[in-house]
């Protein structure tokens, strides 16, 4: 190459392939991001189709242009506020490169080429974070801009209770959203300033210019007038202060606390001007002194002021100084759960028995419910499943239904789809798509052998309550994730309806889906969108989703109302029920407030905690502190479609009634609830166990004894669990309380004395309350007007009736019933004791306890063995209610029951003999024989005893003789055993099975 030469070029296809390169990588970034911005849109118009199917479209759009403005707003505020700052601090920065330093002058040159970004994007970025916080309180500011006055007024400031449910959190939210924007806009322009020399720091202290001090001084009083006005507020936030012994301002923070508050608002809005001046004047002696002296006030005023007041003017004598702050206490806490109506009744219960003594309790004792809804699960499964890709939920429901003029407590559950047993994605969501029928039994009797006595049964589903309901359950709590139903007219019908029932059908029925039950997904748009929703390939090309496909999803309906009313908590325990000849969940769902003045608050999950949400059968509700609550919605969901309707079940509730204003016309009027539908609405166990659990100290109405807290009761542990540290489930029971005309199906439970961790508290009963739970009067619209009277029978502090806890060890130690239970556990079979119910009737407290037997064997269930009985000390054991309340009541009780309530010892050991038969579906009742002339006997009969201590000794020499290994003497013991048995068996009026 010679000298000058022009150097190479670089090939064509070496640049191109740079371009190329180059072009690569936004490429690739904008893919992502488009694919990333519409699966996100996808989210968001799947959720659009979803409300407006349901008719709730207007809930999506305002709940989130709510949220998007308000973080819209937020952010826009602090980024502008920062900006500002930094903007100002940057404009009014000295001229005169003399002040700026060394050092300074480094960072200006590394700020300066990227001080345009910097000025913008942190703003937003901690805009963004600023507002993240803000729009999560859309329902506080939605709340505040739509409250209803509660034309009710505290009684220290006699504001409206409004303005401390709706008013007093909205400014808390923007006083505390202001102050914090004024910190990152002051900071930012202190840092500013202190870059570019409006603030120099050297050996003989802090120096600034003119603009800089009027700039931060201005930010400080802004700051200041925001404290002061949170002070102002705080006055009124002692009425729902728990730093004290009572929630509420009690005699320290009415005079002490509030004045104080009061001064240092005026004193922080004095120094807020005195910064004003000093930054055009540039002294800051003066109001760094006053805010020295903020800070002297706010400790001494603010801190040791009042704690002077309460250590040395009010301990000394606080009942007296505290009486009227404890009723005001004591009141509102009771009006702001529904507890201030509650009906009082001293209730003088003996524990002595007569005969005759049940003899004016007719309406209760014919009512006494013997089936477990705990507990007979599978057995409703074992007769009733049909086909293992059904179920029934671990924990069935109670209702009542009116058969032949007369209402029955009911044990209902629907028949639903057992998803772990299918397979494959065209199974689980084309073809097992719906569960069906609704299965019921009577509650209060069974059959002979113990099996429950069905009132609805069978597949087609037939019996005595409706047999032409839509009995195919789409939407219920173990439904698909999702399903794709439905298709035009003439389309081929894809989906299995039910199992068919004749000989000769080989195949099971299909059928189509024809209600609007969900979007439509046939179109290629929703199907992608869906299948992105869903993550499912099969979806988007599967056959069988067709052009007038649905597609069914949040089926839950627990889900499903939360979803459509996003500002009620829902009851844990939505129940089924036939209505109008369909099936409908029946959902119960509160609103509620944290901020009800005097009103002592509660945690929602540890106040409703009992047994069965901690064994999850029943959902737990959330971790959220309230001090008030109202069952102010009455929700339905269709089983069929899916629809949900929301009634206003407390109008006057201001909370329901703003968020009416809110979301108007998605609430309806309890006025359109159909007579059925009435029929079925009951009292809502969550709002009854958080009642009951305030009502263990605020059954205590005078301030006095309250101050005393010498009369504190507990809910008394579940003495049928081996966990004993959780509550006993309240229970529904159609009864007649003690001075009623007439029964009523209620929601009760009991008191016991508070109990101490020693363990070694009377567990004796101090108080029983009931809920009245009938809504329905037969006519459309119309509310009993008993409904949700709470009665409380209060017993006297000396009384000796047992609790439920004693009254379970009553039984458990009886030698008789000990022994006969031990019979029953032969040849590896379960005993299980059912739920103990207490029933205030004959004068006293009766206790009644079903008593299962559940053989071993895969396909086993519990059947009615035994009636359990107590009053007072005495304990009855039979294998009828009759025969067991007889023997407590001196060999007459009185007492009218069911003509089922129990079982024929025959029968029953014949059928826990034979196994369990899935076969025989249940659906005809027989009559349960009379008591045995032993059940009805006041005193079980010397052979009787004789024998079943025989039995008991025969089963101790098996045990040994089992331990050393001798198998001679092992089946001499067996032989005895089974002699024994036989001749209690006989002796107890039934023949031993062969």
């Amino acid at each position: 190459m010679t000298a000058g030469a022009a150097s190479p070029r670089p090939s064509s296809s070496s640049a191109t392939g740079r371009r190329k390169r180059g072009a690569l990588l936004p490429t690739v970034i904008a893919v992502v991001v488009l694919i990333a911005a519409f699966v996100g849109f996808t989210q968001v118009y799947t959720n659009i189709l979803w409300f407006e199917q349901l008719g709730y479209l207007r809930v999506f759009i305002t709940r989130n242009l709510t949220v998007i403005g308000l973080f819209v707003v937020a952010a826009l505020i602090v980024a502008a506020l920062m900006f500002v700052s930094l903007l100002l601090a940057y404009r009014l920065r000295p001229r005169d490169a003399e002040r700026i330093s060394e050092n300074m002058a480094k960072y200006q040159q590394a700020l300066d080429p990227v001080r345009k970004v910097v000025m913008v994007a942190v703003p937003v970025i901690f805009g963004l974070f600023a507002a993240s916080t803000v729009a999560a309180q859309w329902q506080t500011v939605l709340l505040f801009f739509n409250q209803e006055p509660f034309g009710q007024t505290d009684p220290q400031f006699t504001m409206d209770l409004g303005f401390y449910v709706f008013t007093l959190p909205f400014l808390r939210l923007l006083i505390g959203f202001l102050v914090t924007a004024l910190l990152l806009a002051g900071v930012a322009g202190l840092l500013m300033h202190y870059v570019y020399g409006g603030i120099r720091i050297h050996e003989r202290g802090i120096e600034s210019t003119r603009a800089a001090r009027v700039h931060l001084g201005s930010v400080v009083a802004a700051f200041l007038v925001l404290q002061a006005v949170n002070f102002w507020l705080d006055r009124y936030s002692t009425l729902t202060s728990t730093s004290g012994k009572w929630t509420g301002a009690l005699y320290t923070d009415v005079n002490a606390v509030i004045p104080t508050k009061g001064i240092l608002a005026i004193s922080a809005v004095l120094v807020a001007v005195l910064f004003v001046v000093a930054g055009f004047i540039g002294r800051w002696k003066l109001p760094l002194i006053g805010a020295a002296m903020l800070v002297v006030v706010a400790v001494v005023a603010g801190g040791l002021y009042p704690w002077a007041i309460q250590r040395f003017q009010v301990t000394p004598t606080e009942q007296a100084l505290e009486n009227e702050y404890i009723q005001r206490n004591i009141s509102m806490t009771r009006q702001a759960y529904g507890l201030d109506d509650t009906q009082v009744t001293p209730y003088d219960a003996t524990t002595q028995t007569e005969q005759g003594a049940l003899r004016e309790d007719t309406e209760t004792t014919s009512n006494i419910r013997l089936l477990d809804p705990n507990v007979v699960s599978s057995a409703f499964a074992q007769l009733q499943q049909f086909r293992p890709y059904y179920q029934f939920g671990d924990t069935l429901n109670v209702d009542r239904y009116t058969v032949d003029g007369q209402t029955q407590d009911t044990v209902i559950a629907t028949r639903e789809l057992n998803s772990d047993q299918i397979q494959g994605w065209y199974n689980q969501s084309v073809v097992y798509t719906h569960g069906y029928g609704v299965v019921a039994a009577y509650g209060s009797r069974v059959q002979s052998d113990g099996k429950p006595e069905f009132m609805q049964a069978g597949i087609p589903s037939k019996g005595q309550i409706s047999d032409s309901y839509e009995p195919r359950i789409y939407f219920g709590e173990n439904s698909p994730n999702y399903s794709i139903v439905g298709g035009a007219e003439g389309d081929a019908p894809l989906e299995l309806d039910r199992p068919q029932t004749n000989e000769g059908d080989a195949a099971d029925a299909k059928t189509t889906f024809t209600g609007n039950g969900g979007p439509n997904v046939g179109n290629l748009f929703n199907k992608l969108s869906y299948s992105i929703k869903f993550q499912s390939t099969d979806m988007l090309l599967s056959d069988a989703v067709r052009p007038d496909s649905q597609i069914l999803y949040d089926r839950n309906p627990r889900e499903r109302v939360e979803k459509v009313a996003p500002y009620l908590t829902v009851d844990g325990k939505p129940y089924p029920a036939i209505v109008d000849n369909k099936v409908v969940w029946i959902v119960d769902a509160y609103t509620t407030a944290s901020s009800y003045p005097y009103s002592t608050p509660s945690v929602l999950e540890d106040a409703t905690k009992d047994t069965q949400t901690a064994q999850g059968t029943s959902a737990a509700l959330p971790p959220e502190r309230v001090n008030y609550i109202r069952n102010s919605v009455k929700a339905t969901v269709n089983a069929y479609d899916g629809s949900v309707d929301l009634y206003a079940w407390d109008d006057q509730d201001p909370v329901l009634k703003s968020w009416q204003k809110v979301f108007p016309s998605t609430v309806k009027p309890y006025s359109e609830m159909s007579a059925d539908l009435m029929a079925h609405v009951r009292y809502p166990e969550d709002m009854f166990k958080v009642q009951r659990d305030l009502l263990n100290r605020y059954h205590v109405t005078d301030a006095n004894s309250f101050y005393a807290n010498d009369d504190v009761w507990s809910v008394p542990n579940d003495p049928t669990q081996q966990n004993r540290g959780v509550s006993q489930p309240p229970y529904y029971l159609s009864m007649r309380m003690p001075g009623d005309k007439k029964a009523s199906f209620s929601l009760t439970s009991s008191f016991i004395p508070q109990q101490n961790e020693s363990g070694n508290t009377r567990n004796v009963m101090y108080g029983y309350l009931s809920a009245n739970a009938d809504a329905g009067t037969g006519k459309d619209g119309v509310k009993n007007e008993n409904y949700g009277k709470l009665r409380l029978l209060e017993l006297p502090r000396s009384s000796s009736v047992p609790g439920p806890g004693q009254a379970q060890n009553n039984f458990n130690s009886d030698t008789a019933v000990s022994n006969e239970l031990n019979i029953l556990r032969q040849g590896a079979s379960e005993v299980i004791n059912g739920n103990l119910l207490t029933l205030p009737v004959g004068g006293g407290m009766l206790y009644v306890q079903p008593v299962y037997v559940q053989s071993s064997g895969d396909a086993a269930y519990p059947t009615l063995r035994k009636v359990l009985v107590g009053f007072g000390e005495k304990v009855g054991y039979a294998p009828t209610l009759d025969g067991a309340l007889d023997q407590v009541f001196g060999g007459k009780s009185g007492a009218t029951t069911d003509s089922g309530a129990g079982v024929s010892d025959k029968d029953a050991t014949a059928a826990q003999g034979s196994g369990s038969d899935s076969k025989d579906g249940g659906d005809k009742a027989s009559a349960s024989p009379s008591p045995s002339a032993s059940a009805s006997d006041p005193q079980r009969s010397a052979s009787l005893q004789e024998a079943l201590d025989k039995a008991n000794t025969a089963m101790k020499d098996s045990d040994q003789a089992r331990k050393d290994g001798d198998w001679a003497k092992y089946g001499e013991a067996q032989d005895r055993l089974q002699k024994a048995i036989e001749d209690a068996l006989a002796q107890d009026g039934a023949s031993p099975s062969k």
